[in-house]
């Protein structure tokens, strides 16, 4: 899976889609780059797979534009060798073969037979290779959407939510599939709403809320800029620290459950005052908020759909079962 030295591009700039006043995506510009894996993130509603289908032509933009490789995909010559693509699970007829599916989509696309097996083989399809898809589970499904999206050796691939259904041997295989796609010089595109993944697969994030771009930038830098990072220490000698940490200009605040917290400061600098002050630690660790976190702290007004805990609660089965057959009586 090596025939090209590096991967292409996709560019959008001012994409826009409107449905009559509604506005899905609005006026989008960023270009996702060969050799990483770019985790394109935001709330439901935001616009993500609109962005998507736009990218593959199957919605016509209202303004702005898109390219692969500098093309639109109308443009391009035997497509799924440029770009592989996973939208929908079970997205074939229910009464054709796993083999069979990936046939014709081959022999649509110009693409050898012997390919087929190749990418069942790599999503661990082989052994049902011959059986229709309407009794494949959902994790089947989305390992038989990978191996369509794979199938033309594409220098760039996209996927929509590609661990739904799989299990962790599953996700942990789709994980490093799409880090060694993106470490071949391929260009690695994929929605998530599953933050804990993104964080441990995406190189570079693009998160958009409301159909807005909010972010385009390193998956650390990201975290950093939309979160609070500190230092947490806790220590038998906490007025002396307390002395010694502000000689040196360093603040530090006294939480509830006896700890300190320092904004702004390295371990390893208030780890040499306290250690030059003969201070003894009992902790000393640094504290970075979670790609969730830092996700949600961005988009929290762009959420389209809120839900309360000071909700109130249903009421009892019984009062519920009594309303409906006071209902049938009236």
């Amino acid at each position: 899976m090596s025939r090209f030295s590096v991967g292409g591009m996709i560019e959008l700039e001012g994409l826009t889609k409107r449905y009559g006043e509604k506005v899905a995506v609005n006026n989008l510009t960023f270009t996702v780059r060969p050799g990483i894996v770019t985790g394109f993130l935001g709330p439901n509603g935001a616009g993500k797979s609109t962005t998507m289908r736009m990218i593959l032509g199957l919605d016509r933009p209202t303004a702005g534009d898109v390219r692969i490789d500098g093309k639109h995909y109308d443009q391009l010559k035997d497509p799924l060798t440029y770009i592989g693509a996973l939208l929908e699970a079970k997205a074939w007829h229910p009464g054709r073969s796993a083999f069979n599916h990936l046939l014709c989509l081959a022999q649509s696309n110009g693409i050898a037979s012997g390919r087929v097996r190749e990418v069942l083989d790599t999503v661990g399809l082989t052994a049902v290779a011959k059986k229709k898809t309407k009794g494949f589970s959902m994790g089947m499904g989305q390992r038989l959407g990978i191996a369509g999206a794979l199938l033309g050796d594409p220098r760039i691939l996209m996927f929509d939510e590609p661990v739904n259904g799989l299990d962790p041997e599953g996700i942990h295989w789709i994980r490093n599939l799409m880090k060694s796609l993106a470490a071949q010089g391929r260009t690695v595109f994929v929605s998530s709403h599953l933050m804990s993944e993104m964080a441990l697969t995406a190189d570079h994030l693009v998160v958009i809320g409301q159909g807005r771009l909010l972010a385009d930038t390193s998956m650390p830098e990201f975290i950093a800029r939309n979160s609070r990072s500190y230092v947490r220490i806790r220590t038998p000698q906490r007025e002396r620290l307390l002395d010694v940490l502000h000689e040196a200009g360093v603040t530090a605040v006294q939480t509830g459950n006896g700890t300190l917290e320092v904004d702004g400061s390295k371990s390893e600098q208030i780890g040499e005052l306290a250690a030059r002050h003969q201070v003894v630690l009992h902790e000393l660790s640094p504290q970075q908020a979670s790609l969730e976190e830092a996700f949600m702290q961005l988009t929290a007004e762009s959420v389209e759909y809120h839900a309360h805990a000071d909700a109130p609660a249903p009421p009892p089965l019984q009062q519920q079962r009594q309303w409906g057959e006071d209902w049938k009586r009236s």
